[in-house]
């Protein structure tokens, strides 16, 4: 959707509707953020934003549901029951006013960070409770999380997300943890759930950085070695072989004939030891290693990059 290669079928068209307003949601707060204009909470802002992800999709809403209207009557969602509609604006209002107070802030950084954090999930949980909309409620909350998040210079946008996706990947726990909350009125089991969820998501994301910082390094290791060789197609057709060669995964000599379209076309062409060739040279440039066997099969020395990356400390036990 997003390079606009993708086109849902009738059947599954308000799904489409439904990621596009998202994305379009989220973009705008990104830009917004990006552009030094951070919005504070108020009702009219949560109602734009109930508007947004609901607009086009009025034949799958529920009766009574108008995009960024408040809701006129009771809900039920999963044994609770939502906060009377006559009180709706009056504790969003309440809840806004809240969340931009001075409860949320502290002069010691480390503790003026835990505190933006909860304010975002706060804002998820309270509005999860008062359900001020006919329809999606979920979504709207997921928004206004993360306009806290992207807007507290303290988070980037790439991690703005993690709480949303976090909810998303473990949906079953999530609906308990709201249940529990909703019966016993504490937060706590919610923010612990919540933050463990923001945790996890952050180290996956170090790992993801540290993996494309690998990557990185690893091409340029390899072009300055190939450098040292002869240029041409052998040594280009080299290159592109051993980059090919996911890292940990060993192949085949019949496996890196196929590795890419233009290796396999190489190879068609040329002679039966041009393989044995190729390999012989990387294995001697130390590109690659051999494991002998029935069939050797070869693994590229992307390990040999670990030597260059910044080291992580280890958990505290």
């Amino acid at each position: 959707m997003l390079d606009g290669s993708y086109e849902a079928p009738p059947s599954r068209h308000y799904q489409e509707v439904e990621v596009r307003n998202l994305l379009g949601a989220l973009g705008s707060i990104d830009s917004q953020v990006q552009d030094g204009q951070y919005p504070k909470l108020t009702v009219d802002l949560i109602r734009d934003y109930n508007d947004q992800v609901l607009n086009g999709l009025e034949e799958q809403l529920n009766d009574g549901t108008v995009p960024g209207q408040l809701r006129d009557h009771s809900v039920v969602v999963g044994g609770y029951r939502g906060a009377p509609a006559e009180d709706c604006e009056y504790l969003l209002d309440r809840l806004c006013e809240w969340l931009e107070g001075p409860d949320f802030k502290n002069e010691d950084p480390s503790i003026d960070f835990s505190l933006m954090l909860v304010r975002a999930m706060m804002a998820h949980l309270y509005l999860a409770w008062i359900h001020p909309f006919g329809d999606g409620n979920g979504r709207t909350a997921r928004l206004v999380e993360f306009l806290i998040l992207a807007r507290s210079g303290k988070v980037p946008l790439p991690a703005a997300h993690l709480l949303s996706n976090h909810y998303n990947l473990t949906r079953d726990q999530y609906y308990r943890e709201l249940g529990r909350a909703s019966k016993t009125n504490s937060i706590v089991e919610f923010v612990s759930y919540a933050t463990e969820g923001f945790v996890d998501g952050i180290r996956d994301e170090i790992e993801v950085v540290r993996l494309q910082q690998l990557q990185v390094a690893w091409v340029n290791f390899v072009s300055e070695v190939m450098s040292r060789y002869p240029t041409g197609k052998a040594s280009d057709r080299q290159r592109e072989v051993v980059l090919a060669m996911l890292p940990q995964q060993w192949f085949t000599q019949d496996q890196i004939k196929l590795i890419t379209p233009n290796v396999a076309s190489s190879y068609a062409k040329g002679s039966s030891k041009m393989v044995a060739r190729d390999l012989n040279r990387l294995t001697e440039a130390g590109l690659i290693r051999k494991r002998r066997g029935l069939e050797p099969t070869y693994q590229a020395c992307v390990d040999r990059m670990a030597a260059f990356m910044a080291p992580i400390a280890a958990t505290a036990e």
